[in-house]
């Protein structure tokens, strides 16, 4: 199968404008989020809306194409970018742009999701740890997700699920497995190219989670549970963090 990753950059971030262009220690974050995939896959280019964010790429050697200001998700500005590719592929690997520290296990995981089939859409999940505290799992910006016997995505929520009966929330993080959800997307090419004619579903703008609408059309996403710890860059102070983690991880 052909793999080609696209990282959806968009400048005007409410909480963090003009973010695929910070500093990390010598490079943008766009360029270490490029570099640290551009070997997994067969092409990856950048999708962004501005031209500052597309010399970037271009000026540190990667491919960039020119989307709409208007796309309402990182997919529907993804599906546009594929539709602009001179080469066809199996699976479009949607890729966060704020996410400079993937790991590249993360991206042989959704690939190998791959080899089954039945796979529509794929995407990584990851368990609470008990180094997490009860405010790390009711963290309403943390999405989580339930999945079924067969690591398919049952449901995705702000809230957390499933709810523990008889027992006090301090202790739930000790009575169960919880699942986090890594925001990154892998689909099959044909899929794609029909997940972005959906409108926005009930349970969508009920949870602010674009995945829901993919779930209550009837589509499958199959999940991998990935061991290794990331960290995103949604906000300044976020920033910080991810500075520490990039000294000490030289």
């Amino acid at each position: 199968m052909k793999f080609v990753g696209i990282i959806p950059a968009r400048y005007a971030s409410t909480r963090f404008p003009g973010k695929p262009l910070i500093d990390l220690r010598g490079k943008p974050m766009i360029q270490r989020v490029y570099e640290r995939v551009s070997e997994l896959l067969d092409e990856t280019v950048v999708a962004t809306d501005d031209e500052r964010i597309a010399s970037a790429v271009v000026g540190f050697g990667g491919n960039a194409i020119m989307t709409s200001l208007h796309h309402r998700s990182g997919t529907d500005r993804c599906y546009e970018a594929y539709t602009q590719l001179k080469s066809s592929y199996d699976v479009v690997v949607n890729i966060q742009g704020d996410e400079p520290f993937i790991r590249p296990s993360q991206i042989e995981l959704l690939k190998q999701c791959f080899l089954e089939n039945e796979t529509q859409i794929a995407t990584l999940i990851q368990a609470f740890t008990p180094e997490n505290t009860p405010e790390d799992l009711f963290n309403p910006n943390t999405p989580k997700v339930v999945v079924n016997a067969r690591q398919q995505a049952l449901y995705f929520s702000r809230s957390v699920i499933p709810y523990v009966r008889e027992k006090p929330f301090s202790e739930w993080l000790q009575s169960h497995v919880f699942y986090k959800h890594i925001g990154i997307y892998a689909y099959k090419a044909e899929i794609l190219k029909e997940l972005i004619t959906l409108s926005p579903s009930n349970l969508e703008k009920a949870e602010s989670l674009e995945q829901l609408r993919w779930l209550e059309n009837g589509y499958t996403i199959t999940t991998r549970v990935t061991q290794e710890k990331t960290i995103g860059i949604d906000t300044p102070q976020d920033l910080e963090r991810a500075l520490l983690w990039l000294d000490a991880n030289k």
